[in-house]
Protein backbone atom coordinates (compact mmCIF):
# COMPACT_ATOMS: atom_id res chain seq x y z
CA UNK A 1 0.00 0.00 0.00
CA UNK A 2 3.02 2.26 -0.15
CA UNK A 3 3.01 5.44 -2.19
CA UNK A 4 5.77 7.73 -3.39
CA UNK A 5 5.07 10.08 -0.48
CA UNK A 6 6.31 8.45 2.74
CA UNK A 7 5.94 10.71 5.76
CA UNK A 8 7.87 9.48 8.76
CA UNK A 9 5.74 8.15 11.62
CA UNK A 10 4.89 10.82 14.13
CA UNK A 11 5.73 8.90 17.27
CA UNK A 12 3.97 9.10 20.59
CA UNK A 13 4.36 7.05 23.76
CA UNK A 14 1.05 5.18 23.77
CA UNK A 15 -0.95 6.06 20.67
CA UNK A 16 -4.58 5.09 20.82
CA UNK A 17 -5.08 5.22 17.05
CA UNK A 18 -2.82 4.65 14.06
CA UNK A 19 -3.44 6.48 10.78
CA UNK A 20 -1.72 5.41 7.58
CA UNK A 21 -1.14 8.36 5.27
CA UNK A 22 -0.95 7.75 1.53
CA UNK A 23 0.07 10.57 -0.83
CA UNK A 24 1.05 13.97 0.51
CA UNK A 25 -1.53 15.28 2.98
CA UNK A 26 -1.33 18.92 4.07
CA UNK A 27 0.36 19.33 7.44
CA UNK A 28 -2.49 21.57 8.58
CA UNK A 29 -4.76 18.54 8.33
CA UNK A 30 -2.44 16.07 10.03
CA UNK A 31 -1.95 18.52 12.89
CA UNK A 32 -5.64 18.05 13.75
CA UNK A 33 -4.77 14.58 15.02
CA UNK A 34 -3.21 15.18 18.47
CA UNK A 35 0.12 13.51 18.97
CA UNK A 36 -0.84 12.06 22.36
CA UNK A 37 -3.63 10.06 20.71
CA UNK A 38 -2.47 9.37 17.16
CA UNK A 39 0.48 7.81 15.42
CA UNK A 40 0.49 9.08 11.85
CA UNK A 41 2.81 7.96 9.07
CA UNK A 42 3.77 5.68 6.20
CA UNK A 43 4.69 2.85 6.45
CA UNK A 44 2.50 1.89 9.38
CA UNK A 45 1.35 -1.58 10.40
CA UNK A 46 -2.20 -2.41 11.48
CA UNK A 47 -3.63 1.07 10.93
CA UNK A 48 -7.00 2.05 12.34
CA UNK A 49 -7.63 4.44 9.46
CA UNK A 50 -6.25 5.50 6.10
CA UNK A 51 -5.95 9.04 4.75
CA UNK A 52 -5.60 9.17 0.97
CA UNK A 53 -5.77 11.52 -1.99
CA UNK A 54 -5.10 9.81 -5.34
CA UNK A 55 -3.58 6.42 -4.41
CA UNK A 56 -5.57 3.57 -5.98
CA UNK A 57 -6.87 1.41 -3.14
CA UNK A 58 -8.58 -0.94 -5.58
CA UNK A 59 -5.14 -2.45 -6.17
CA UNK A 60 -4.18 -2.55 -2.51
CA UNK A 61 -4.70 -5.01 0.31
CA UNK A 62 -6.54 -3.00 2.95
CA UNK A 63 -5.68 -4.41 6.40
CA UNK A 64 -8.44 -5.91 8.52
CA UNK A 65 -7.53 -3.40 11.24
CA UNK A 66 -8.81 -0.47 9.15
CA UNK A 67 -11.97 1.01 10.63
CA UNK A 68 -12.34 4.05 8.34
CA UNK A 69 -10.94 5.60 5.17
CA UNK A 70 -10.75 9.34 4.59
CA UNK A 71 -10.33 10.80 1.09
CA UNK A 72 -8.89 14.32 1.19
CA UNK A 73 -11.03 15.40 -1.73
CA UNK A 74 -14.51 14.95 -3.13
CA UNK A 75 -14.37 11.94 -5.45
CA UNK A 76 -13.90 8.40 -4.11
CA UNK A 77 -13.45 6.48 -7.38
CA UNK A 78 -10.01 5.31 -6.18
CA UNK A 79 -11.53 3.58 -3.14
CA UNK A 80 -13.41 0.24 -3.17
CA UNK A 81 -16.45 1.72 -1.47
CA UNK A 82 -18.73 -1.30 -1.97
CA UNK A 83 -16.17 -3.66 -0.45
CA UNK A 84 -15.70 -1.32 2.50
CA UNK A 85 -19.44 -1.19 3.07
CA UNK A 86 -19.51 -4.98 3.29
CA UNK A 87 -16.83 -4.75 5.99
CA UNK A 88 -18.68 -2.05 7.92
CA UNK A 89 -16.01 0.54 7.12
CA UNK A 90 -17.21 4.09 6.40
CA UNK A 91 -15.51 6.04 3.61
CA UNK A 92 -15.32 9.77 4.25
CA UNK A 93 -14.70 12.56 1.75
CA UNK A 94 -14.50 16.34 1.83
CA UNK A 95 -17.41 17.68 -0.23
CA UNK A 96 -17.23 21.40 -0.79
CA UNK A 97 -13.75 21.82 0.64
CA UNK A 98 -12.31 22.38 -2.83
CA UNK A 99 -15.42 24.05 -4.26
CA UNK A 100 -13.99 27.55 -4.54
CA UNK A 101 -10.86 26.27 -6.28
CA UNK A 102 -12.93 24.42 -8.88
CA UNK A 103 -15.25 27.39 -9.33
CA UNK A 104 -12.33 29.69 -10.09
CA UNK A 105 -10.92 27.19 -12.59
CA UNK A 106 -14.29 26.95 -14.35
CA UNK A 107 -14.34 30.73 -14.69
CA UNK A 108 -10.81 30.63 -16.07
CA UNK A 109 -11.91 27.96 -18.54
CA UNK A 110 -14.83 30.05 -19.74
CA UNK A 111 -12.55 33.05 -20.25
CA UNK A 112 -9.93 30.96 -22.06
CA UNK A 113 -12.59 29.69 -24.48
CA UNK A 114 -14.41 33.01 -24.94
CA UNK A 115 -11.25 35.01 -25.62
CA UNK A 116 -9.26 32.28 -27.44
CA UNK A 117 -6.47 32.69 -24.92
CA UNK A 118 -4.77 29.33 -25.49
CA UNK A 119 -4.19 29.69 -29.26
CA UNK A 120 -3.40 33.40 -28.82
CA UNK A 121 -0.68 32.63 -26.28
CA UNK A 122 0.67 29.84 -28.49
CA UNK A 123 0.84 32.28 -31.42
CA UNK A 124 2.89 34.79 -29.44
CA UNK A 125 5.24 32.04 -28.25
CA UNK A 126 5.81 31.02 -31.86
CA UNK A 127 7.08 34.46 -32.88
CA UNK A 128 10.76 35.24 -33.30
CA UNK A 129 11.47 38.08 -30.86
CA UNK A 130 14.41 39.18 -33.03
CA UNK A 131 12.32 39.85 -36.14
CA UNK A 132 12.48 43.53 -37.15
CA UNK A 133 8.74 43.88 -37.75
CA UNK A 134 7.58 42.11 -34.56
CA UNK A 135 4.96 44.72 -33.68
CA UNK A 136 3.30 44.54 -37.08
CA UNK A 137 3.21 40.74 -36.93
CA UNK A 138 1.53 40.91 -33.54
CA UNK A 139 -1.06 43.41 -34.75
CA UNK A 140 -1.79 41.39 -37.87
CA UNK A 141 -1.90 38.08 -36.03
CA UNK A 142 -4.28 39.16 -33.31
CA UNK A 143 -7.15 39.40 -35.79
CA UNK A 144 -7.56 35.63 -35.82
CA UNK A 145 -8.14 35.49 -32.06
CA UNK A 146 -11.09 37.84 -31.67
CA UNK A 147 -13.49 36.51 -29.05
CA UNK A 148 -16.67 37.26 -27.17
CA UNK A 149 -17.50 38.64 -23.73
CA UNK A 150 -19.16 36.59 -21.00
CA UNK A 151 -21.59 39.33 -19.99
CA UNK A 152 -24.95 38.76 -21.60
CA UNK A 153 -24.24 35.13 -22.49
CA UNK A 154 -26.10 32.15 -21.02
CA UNK A 155 -24.39 29.39 -19.08
CA UNK A 156 -26.04 26.12 -18.20
CA UNK A 157 -24.95 24.43 -14.97
CA UNK A 158 -25.61 20.68 -14.83
CA UNK A 159 -25.42 19.62 -11.18
CA UNK A 160 -26.29 22.13 -8.48
CA UNK A 161 -24.21 20.94 -5.57
CA UNK A 162 -21.75 23.16 -3.76
CA UNK A 163 -19.56 23.75 -6.83
CA UNK A 164 -22.46 24.20 -9.22
CA UNK A 165 -24.06 26.79 -6.94
CA UNK A 166 -20.80 28.73 -6.67
CA UNK A 167 -20.36 28.67 -10.47
CA UNK A 168 -23.93 29.91 -10.92
CA UNK A 169 -23.44 32.74 -8.44
CA UNK A 170 -20.11 33.81 -10.00
CA UNK A 171 -21.58 33.75 -13.51
CA UNK A 172 -24.47 35.98 -12.42
CA UNK A 173 -21.98 38.44 -10.94
CA UNK A 174 -20.24 38.53 -14.34
CA UNK A 175 -23.50 39.54 -15.99
CA UNK A 176 -24.41 36.13 -17.40
CA UNK A 177 -27.79 34.42 -17.51
CA UNK A 178 -27.79 31.07 -15.69
CA UNK A 179 -29.90 27.98 -16.33
CA UNK A 180 -29.56 25.05 -13.93
CA UNK A 181 -30.53 21.39 -13.95
CA UNK A 182 -30.33 18.91 -11.09
CA UNK A 183 -33.13 16.39 -10.49
CA UNK A 184 -31.62 15.43 -7.12
CA UNK A 185 -30.91 18.89 -5.71
CA UNK A 186 -30.65 18.90 -1.93
CA UNK A 187 -32.53 21.28 0.32
CA UNK A 188 -29.22 22.84 1.40
CA UNK A 189 -28.19 23.44 -2.22
CA UNK A 190 -31.61 24.84 -3.10
CA UNK A 191 -31.31 27.39 -0.30
CA UNK A 192 -27.86 28.50 -1.49
CA UNK A 193 -28.84 28.70 -5.16
CA UNK A 194 -29.20 32.31 -6.40
CA UNK A 195 -32.83 33.24 -7.11
CA UNK A 196 -31.91 34.40 -10.64
CA UNK A 197 -31.09 30.85 -11.76
CA UNK A 198 -33.69 29.50 -14.18
CA UNK A 199 -34.59 25.82 -13.92
CA UNK A 200 -34.34 23.48 -16.91
CA UNK A 201 -36.50 20.38 -17.20
CA UNK A 202 -33.73 18.18 -18.57
CA UNK A 203 -30.13 18.21 -19.77
CA UNK A 204 -31.34 18.49 -23.38
CA UNK A 205 -33.58 21.43 -22.46
CA UNK A 206 -30.62 23.16 -20.82
CA UNK A 207 -28.16 22.56 -23.65
CA UNK A 208 -30.37 23.96 -26.37
CA UNK A 209 -30.67 27.28 -24.52
CA UNK A 210 -27.03 27.95 -23.59
CA UNK A 211 -23.81 29.43 -24.93
CA UNK A 212 -21.75 27.65 -22.25
CA UNK A 213 -22.48 24.36 -20.47
CA UNK A 214 -20.60 23.44 -17.28
CA UNK A 215 -20.97 19.94 -15.81
CA UNK A 216 -20.71 19.33 -12.04
CA UNK A 217 -22.03 15.86 -11.20
CA UNK A 218 -20.40 12.82 -9.56
CA UNK A 219 -19.52 9.84 -11.71
CA UNK A 220 -22.21 7.24 -11.14
CA UNK A 221 -23.67 4.65 -13.45
CA UNK A 222 -26.57 7.05 -14.06
CA UNK A 223 -24.24 9.92 -15.01
CA UNK A 224 -21.77 8.00 -17.18
CA UNK A 225 -21.82 9.67 -20.61
CA UNK A 226 -24.49 12.05 -19.35
CA UNK A 227 -23.34 14.37 -22.12
CA UNK A 228 -23.38 12.24 -25.26
CA UNK A 229 -24.23 12.43 -28.95
CA UNK A 230 -27.96 12.76 -28.29
CA UNK A 231 -27.52 15.62 -25.86
CA UNK A 232 -24.98 17.45 -28.00
CA UNK A 233 -27.32 17.23 -30.98
CA UNK A 234 -29.61 19.61 -29.08
CA UNK A 235 -26.92 22.27 -28.71
CA UNK A 236 -26.99 25.50 -30.67
CA UNK A 237 -23.99 25.95 -32.94
CA UNK A 238 -20.80 27.13 -31.23
CA UNK A 239 -21.48 26.06 -27.64
CA UNK A 240 -18.56 25.80 -25.20
CA UNK A 241 -18.65 22.66 -23.05
CA UNK A 242 -16.76 22.58 -19.74
CA UNK A 243 -16.18 19.42 -17.73
CA UNK A 244 -14.52 19.76 -14.33
CA UNK A 245 -16.38 16.87 -12.68
CA UNK A 246 -15.18 13.47 -13.94
CA UNK A 247 -13.89 12.39 -17.35
CA UNK A 248 -16.48 9.69 -18.11
CA UNK A 249 -19.41 12.01 -17.44
CA UNK A 250 -18.78 13.22 -20.99
CA UNK A 251 -18.58 10.98 -24.05
CA UNK A 252 -15.28 12.13 -25.56
CA UNK A 253 -15.98 10.55 -28.96
CA UNK A 254 -19.23 12.52 -29.16
CA UNK A 255 -17.38 15.70 -28.17
CA UNK A 256 -14.78 15.25 -30.90
CA UNK A 257 -17.52 14.67 -33.47
CA UNK A 258 -19.36 17.81 -32.30
CA UNK A 259 -16.16 19.85 -32.59
CA UNK A 260 -15.72 18.70 -36.19
CA UNK A 261 -19.23 19.88 -37.11
CA UNK A 262 -18.85 23.12 -35.12
CA UNK A 263 -21.74 22.12 -32.90
CA UNK A 264 -19.16 22.75 -30.17
CA UNK A 265 -16.72 25.62 -30.56
CA UNK A 266 -14.51 24.47 -27.68
CA UNK A 267 -14.21 21.73 -25.08
CA UNK A 268 -12.57 22.71 -21.79
CA UNK A 269 -11.82 19.92 -19.35
CA UNK A 270 -9.59 18.79 -16.52
CA UNK A 271 -8.96 15.35 -18.03
CA UNK A 272 -6.40 15.23 -20.89
CA UNK A 273 -7.27 11.95 -22.58
CA UNK A 274 -4.97 10.92 -25.42
CA UNK A 275 -7.57 11.67 -28.11
CA UNK A 276 -7.90 15.26 -26.87
CA UNK A 277 -4.24 16.22 -26.68
CA UNK A 278 -3.22 18.52 -29.51
CA UNK A 279 -6.73 19.27 -30.73
CA UNK A 280 -6.83 22.98 -31.64
CA UNK A 281 -10.20 23.59 -29.97
CA UNK A 282 -9.66 21.62 -26.80
CA UNK A 283 -8.32 23.14 -23.59
CA UNK A 284 -7.28 20.14 -21.52
CA UNK A 285 -5.78 20.79 -18.09
CA UNK A 286 -3.85 18.24 -15.98
CA UNK A 287 -6.52 17.72 -13.30
CA UNK A 288 -5.96 21.08 -11.61
CA UNK A 289 -9.43 21.44 -10.08
CA UNK A 290 -8.35 21.09 -6.45
CA UNK A 291 -4.69 21.95 -6.95
CA UNK A 292 -4.47 25.03 -4.79
CA UNK A 293 -2.82 25.35 -1.42
CA UNK A 294 -6.10 26.48 0.09
CA UNK A 295 -8.12 23.56 -1.30
CA UNK A 296 -5.57 20.97 -0.22
CA UNK A 297 -5.53 22.39 3.31
CA UNK A 298 -9.33 22.60 3.48
CA UNK A 299 -9.72 18.99 2.33
CA UNK A 300 -7.06 17.69 4.73
CA UNK A 301 -8.53 19.53 7.72
CA UNK A 302 -12.07 18.44 6.93
CA UNK A 303 -11.29 14.75 6.51
CA UNK A 304 -8.95 14.66 9.53
CA UNK A 305 -11.70 16.11 11.71
CA UNK A 306 -14.19 13.56 10.37
CA UNK A 307 -11.85 10.63 11.00
CA UNK A 308 -11.10 11.83 14.51
CA UNK A 309 -14.79 12.27 15.38
CA UNK A 310 -15.48 8.76 14.09
CA UNK A 311 -12.54 7.01 15.72
CA UNK A 312 -13.05 8.66 19.12
CA UNK A 313 -16.83 9.07 19.27
CA UNK A 314 -18.33 6.98 16.47
CA UNK A 315 -19.94 10.00 14.79
CA UNK A 316 -20.32 9.97 11.01
CA UNK A 317 -20.27 13.12 8.91
CA UNK A 318 -19.89 13.23 5.12
CA UNK A 319 -19.55 9.53 4.46
CA UNK A 320 -20.25 8.31 0.93
CA UNK A 321 -21.51 4.91 2.07
CA UNK A 322 -22.92 5.42 5.59
CA UNK A 323 -25.79 7.61 6.84
CA UNK A 324 -25.10 10.85 8.67
CA UNK A 325 -25.13 9.92 12.35
CA UNK A 326 -24.02 12.44 14.95
CA UNK A 327 -24.90 12.12 18.64
CA UNK A 328 -23.70 14.31 21.47
CA UNK A 329 -21.83 12.18 23.96
CA UNK A 330 -24.04 11.64 27.03
CA UNK A 331 -22.12 8.78 28.59
CA UNK A 332 -18.56 7.60 28.99
CA UNK A 333 -19.60 4.25 27.50
CA UNK A 334 -20.60 4.16 23.84
CA UNK A 335 -21.18 1.31 21.41
CA UNK A 336 -21.27 1.99 17.66
CA UNK A 337 -22.71 -0.66 15.35
CA UNK A 338 -22.66 -0.90 11.55
CA UNK A 339 -25.23 -3.30 10.19
CA UNK A 340 -27.39 -4.23 7.24
CA UNK A 341 -30.63 -2.27 7.11
CA UNK A 342 -32.95 -5.15 8.04
CA UNK A 343 -35.93 -5.50 10.43
CA UNK A 344 -35.56 -6.14 14.18
CA UNK A 345 -31.92 -5.11 14.35
CA UNK A 346 -32.53 -2.55 17.10
CA UNK A 347 -34.56 -5.07 19.06
CA UNK A 348 -31.74 -7.61 18.99
CA UNK A 349 -29.15 -5.02 20.00
CA UNK A 350 -31.33 -3.78 22.87
CA UNK A 351 -32.01 -7.35 24.01
CA UNK A 352 -28.30 -8.20 24.10
CA UNK A 353 -27.67 -5.18 26.33
CA UNK A 354 -30.69 -5.76 28.55
CA UNK A 355 -29.75 -9.38 29.18
CA UNK A 356 -26.37 -8.16 30.44
CA UNK A 357 -28.05 -5.70 32.81
CA UNK A 358 -26.98 -2.62 30.84
CA UNK A 359 -29.18 0.45 30.89
CA UNK A 360 -29.41 2.34 27.58
CA UNK A 361 -29.04 6.05 28.22
CA UNK A 362 -29.69 7.14 24.61
CA UNK A 363 -29.80 5.51 21.19
CA UNK A 364 -29.48 6.90 17.66
CA UNK A 365 -30.25 4.82 14.57
CA UNK A 366 -29.88 6.00 10.99
CA UNK A 367 -30.12 4.22 7.67
CA UNK A 368 -29.05 4.82 4.10
CA UNK A 369 -30.10 2.34 1.49
CA UNK A 370 -28.90 -1.11 2.55
CA UNK A 371 -26.66 0.33 5.28
CA UNK A 372 -27.68 1.23 8.84
CA UNK A 373 -25.71 2.62 11.75
CA UNK A 374 -26.54 2.74 15.44
CA UNK A 375 -24.95 4.67 18.31
CA UNK A 376 -25.82 3.56 21.85
CA UNK A 377 -24.74 5.34 25.02
CA UNK A 378 -25.06 3.20 28.15
CA UNK A 379 -24.70 4.04 31.83
CA UNK A 380 -21.98 1.53 32.75
CA UNK A 381 -19.00 -0.27 31.23
CA UNK A 382 -19.80 -2.75 28.46
CA UNK A 383 -18.28 -6.23 28.94
CA UNK A 384 -16.41 -7.83 26.05
CA UNK A 385 -19.00 -10.61 26.02
CA UNK A 386 -21.76 -8.12 25.17
CA UNK A 387 -19.73 -6.65 22.30
CA UNK A 388 -19.14 -10.19 21.03
CA UNK A 389 -22.85 -11.03 21.32
CA UNK A 390 -23.83 -8.00 19.28
CA UNK A 391 -21.14 -8.76 16.69
CA UNK A 392 -22.61 -12.27 16.33
CA UNK A 393 -26.07 -10.96 15.35
CA UNK A 394 -26.85 -11.85 11.76
CA UNK A 395 -26.46 -8.71 9.65
CA UNK A 396 -24.07 -6.88 11.97
CA UNK A 397 -20.99 -5.78 10.01
CA UNK A 398 -18.95 -4.23 12.77
CA UNK A 399 -19.10 -3.24 16.44
CA UNK A 400 -16.90 -0.71 18.22
CA UNK A 401 -16.83 -0.10 21.97
CA UNK A 402 -15.80 3.50 22.62
CA UNK A 403 -15.14 3.98 26.30
CA UNK A 404 -14.17 7.54 27.12
CA UNK A 405 -10.55 8.15 28.15
CA UNK A 406 -9.87 8.52 31.85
Amino acid sequence: MADSARPSPRACAKPRFRVLVLNQIAASGLSRLPIELYEVGNPLENPDAIMVRSADLHKAVIPASVKAIGRAGAGTNNIPVKAMSARGVPVFNAPGANANAVKELVLAGMLMAARNLQPAAQYVQSLNPAMPDLDSHIEEGKKQFGGTELAGKTVGVVGLGRIGCLVADAAIRLGMQVIGFDPDITVEAAWSLPAQVQRAGSVADLIRRCDFVSVHVPLLEATRHLIDERQLAQARSGVVLLNFSRDAVVDVAAVLAALETNRLSCYVCDFPEASLIGHPRVVALPHLGASTQEAEENCAIMVADQLRDYLEHGNIRHSVNFPEAVAARESAYRVAIANANVPNMLGQISTAMAEAGLNIHTMLNKSRGEMAYTIVDVDSPVPDAVVAAIAAIDGVLGVRYLAARK
